[in-house]
């Protein structure tokens, strides 16, 4: 299905909050924004960047502002999408098209507008992941043999992980023995423990 196919069903289907999306529709595009269809709504984009989506659930219709952190707010209406996921975007909830205030709606999509084109983006801060404890078995097997060692160095983060657990969560010291035989030619081969279920 095209993605104009989507977006005319989108706001053509009998929906409690259909004249409430009409009218958003009506001031996005006002405001000079292209329309196109993303992650299931209609979404507003300005020089090939997400600016906003119209969105309509059982409760409530609003618009997701994709960078609304740095909205002023005046008005006090924005809530995070989803409290301690979401850094930059904000939600406006509508219950109703009376709601609506063209004039204030107008305003915060030609601020937040203004916003995309000053370049103002949230910086992503990565996580640091957590250093990975290497079990006794393993430890002793990468210090005794160079190539082990450079061989496990090479793996990516994930892959050294799975190798520490799988030795740490043998019971047994017999089974520790085992699973380090097992992995061993695994690692020189520069292969992950699950690689043979990944496709």
């Amino acid at each position: 299905m095209e993605k104009q196919e989507k977006i005319d069903i989108f706001f053509s289907e009998t929906h409690l909050f259909k004249n409430g999306v009409a009218q958003l529709r009506t001031l996005a595009l006002a405001c000079g924004m292209t329309e196109t269809y993303k992650w299931n709504f209609p979404t507003y984009i300005v020089n090939g960047k997400n600016i906003i989506a119209i969105n309509k659930f059982k409760n409530h219709f609003g618009i997701w502002f994709f960078n609304g952190v740095f909205l002023s707010d005046p008005e006090k209406v924005l809530e995070n999408a989803q409290e301690g996921k979401t850094m930059a975007m904000r939600h406006w909830k509508f219950s109703s098209a009376e709601d609506i205030d063209e004039k204030v709606v107008t305003a915060y999509l030609k601020e937040t507008i203004e916003n995309q084109k000053k370049g103002l983006q949230l910086k992503v801060i990565k996580k640091s992941k957590p250093k990975i404890e290497i079990p006794a078995h393993l430890s002793i097997a990468l210090e005794n043999n160079v190539d082990i060692k450079d061989a496990f160095n090479k793996l990516s983060y994930s892959k050294q992980k799975d190798y520490a657990e799988y030795i740490t969560t043998a019971k047994q010291e017999k089974t520790k023995l085992s699973r380090l035989e097992k992995i061993v030619p695994l690692i020189l081969a520069g292969k992950g423990l699950n690689d043979i279920y990944r496709k």
